[in-house]
């Protein structure tokens, strides 16, 4: 298997898969929102930490001298991998202002390290557009075939970073899945038959901050 084989099947979702398939990568994750001076979204900073079946067959697929250990230029390799790689998916995020959705910029590095027989990423990505912290504005991260599974611990691990934010409410949702197969039956029916292996529908599922300002 080369390099990126396995990161693009797992962390895009490629392997075979119907819709809201059972997860086979586990991550815990935080995210930082920061805000800029001007009074707008400067910045997104993302931690995600992996499950240690996952980080080892990581390990197994870079680990050029075959020490179990993954040197500096190898974790560079994978973070590179991922950057490339995760692209198309907007790296996972789901941001939205006044329910319209915003794209992110490719990040300038994917930082990785390994502790623990476990791997970890650091990254942080900005709005392709100007976000102003007015009206509803949502961010998550989410994959949308839920071949992985973003975990946050805690609420606290959903944190918004800068003064602007005072003056703004802030909740973290976490919805309850019986309750959005009730409320979005018919939408979720018609997603699967219309493309069983790709959907955003599972954003509904996804956990995610909303500030109103």
């Amino acid at each position: 298997m080369k390099r990126s084989t396995f990161l693009t099947a797992g962390l895009l979702s490629l392997a075979p898969a119907t819709a809201f398939a059972h997860p086979h990568i586990f991550v815990e994750a935080r995210l930082e929102v920061v805000a800029a001076p001007d009074g707008s979204i400067q910045e997104l900073r993302n931690v995600w930490r992996f499950d240690e079946v996952f980080s080892s067959s990581v390990v197994m697929d870079f680990d050029k001298n075959t020490d179990l250990k993954l040197e500096p230029s190898e974790l560079a390799e994978v973070g590179k991998t991922v950057r490339d790689s995760l692209a198309d998916y907007d790296y996972y995020m789901n941001l939205t202002i006044d329910g319209k959705n915003i794209t992110v910029q490719k990040p300038d590095i994917i930082h990785v390290d390994y502790k623990d027989g476990q791997l970890l990423m650091f990254f942080a990505v900005k709005p392709v557009e100007k976000m102003p912290l007015k009206g509803k504005l949502t961010f998550g991260v989410y994959d949308p075939t839920l071949y992985t599974s973003i975990d946050f611990p805690t609420d606290d691990e959903l944190a918004m970073v800068g003064t602007n934010f005072q003056s703004c409410k802030h909740a973290v949702v976490r919805p309850d899945a019986d309750e959005v197969i009730s409320e979005n039956k018919q939408s979720l029916t018609d997603a699967f038959f219309n493309d069983p292996t790709g959907t955003n529908m599972s954003k509904l599922f996804a956990t995610r901050l909303e500030i109103t300002c």
